[in-house]
């Protein structure tokens, strides 16, 4: 024994001597499992497809929070003798390939892209993940281990190479979408109030209280100041507490209509109010009365659109305010739209066609557009529908 053995003889299983064991094991990187929950919070299931020996895939599995009690774990060989209609069936509950091919992989996000019309993501790092990636809506490729045939089938690539990277990206990518939802929802709030004020003014009174001018300041808060302000809003946690959006989702969903209509009424209400009943609040007479009433009325139509900036943080959520003093651009815009209407009511009223207010008309202006938060507050609380069901679920 002491000469040791070739390889063409065999090894006894008898006259050893115990004297220790050895186990390796390669272990989950921390942060996996709780990235996992997040991601199932979020209504993205997490699928894991490997080459590896269908027990080690189900410990593994197990310990990253992958493989629930109602899970399936299924071999590549069996997967593809199932049939279409098994697939339909097997898939939704299958949570582990093990011993899996390219084809396999390929095959799996094909159907849950044409079957299920589900959007998939794909990690990978090897050669024959490659038409996985490509077959994926999003491919995401390992950028420490990856290959480079990997990487270039790709759509990004993980620097760190860790799933919790990839959770993070499904926040972030959730927040510009939201983002713009709330952009947009402020800027058809603008212009179907600006829109309905003067035309309904135009037609009964054959004014329009809101000048060129005035408009393009209007325009410059709407498109340019406030792009700046709700694009920028860094994701928050609650983002991953939502259901996904479908690929047939709406863009304009119910809840944003719900604002857009609500705050709208309001806005067009105050207006209208201090268009037909303004010189009587203000006791406004003589040749000067009306410049005075239309500045009051372009005055109060900016901030109802500044407190409205503030109450479209949040679409759903009646707290506008949570974070906003850390938002440094935010308060910023803010703060400059404020300060440039005072200098153009005040200082500009040549170029502006306004006249200088007094402090009693800046003030009813300002609690006019203040009032509105209040209201927006009171709109989130009439129930609908947030969008179409989200049958749609990101699958790594």
């Amino acid at each position: 024994m002491e000469e040791g053995f070739s390889t063409q003889e065999q090894i006894p299983l008898q006259g050893y001597t115990c004297i220790g064991i050895v186990g390796i094991k390669d272990p989950v990187r921390p942060g996996v499992r709780q990235s996992v929950a997040t991601c199932r919070s979020a209504g993205i299931s997490v699928r894991m497809i490997t080459g590896d020996n269908i027990d080690t895939a189900k410990a593994i599995a197990r310990e990253c929070g992958i493989l629930t009690k109602d899970g399936i774990a299924i071999e590549g060989a069996e997967f593809r003798e199932k049939s279409a209609e098994e697939l339909h069936d097997l898939i939704p509950k299958m949570q582990v390939l093990a011993r899996s091919s390219p084809l396999d992989k390929h095959t799996l996000v094909k159907h849950l892209r044409t079957a299920f019309n589900e959007v998939v993501a794909v990690t990978g790092d090897g050669t024959n993940d490659a038409p996985a990636l490509r077959e994926a809506d999003i491919g995401l490729a390992m950028g420490i281990a990856g290959t480079e045939v990997a990487k270039e089938s790709a759509d990004v690539v993980i620097l760190d190479d860790n799933f919790s990277t990839i959770v993070t990206v499904a926040k972030w990518g959730r927040s510009v979408y939201v983002n713009i939802q709330k952009f947009v929802q402020f800027q058809l709030t603008v212009n179907v109030v600006a829109l309905l004020v003067n035309f309904t003014s135009a037609c009964f009174t054959g004014d329009a209280p809101l000048t060129a001018v005035q408009l393009l300041w209007v325009n410059m808060i709407m498109d340019t100041l406030g792009a700046l302000a709700l694009a920028t809003e860094p994701p928050n946690n609650n983002l991953m507490k939502k259901a996904p959006v479908g690929r047939k989702g709406k863009f304009i969903t119910n809840v944003m209509w719900r604002n857009i209509v609500g705050q709208s009424l309001y806005q067009f209400a105050v207006m209208w109010y201090l268009q037909t009943q303004g010189k009587h609040l203000f006791g406004l007479e003589g040749y000067h009365a009306d410049i005075v009433l239309n500045t009051i009325i372009f005055n109060t139509f900016v901030f109802c659109q500044v407190f409205n900036e503030i109450s479209s943080r949040e679409m759903e959520d009646i707290n506008v305010l949570r974070g906003m003093a850390g938002n440094s651009i935010f308060l910023g815009v803010l703060t400059g739209t404020i300060f440039f209407q005072f200098i153009l009511v005040q200082f500009l009223g040549d170029f502006a066609n306004t006249t200088p207010l007094t402090q009693q008309q800046w003030l009813i202006s300002i609690l006019f557009g203040f009032l509105g938060m209040p209201i927006a507050a009171a709109i989130k609380l009439i129930a609908v529908e947030p969008h179409e069901k989200a049958d749609t679920r990101r699958t790594p």
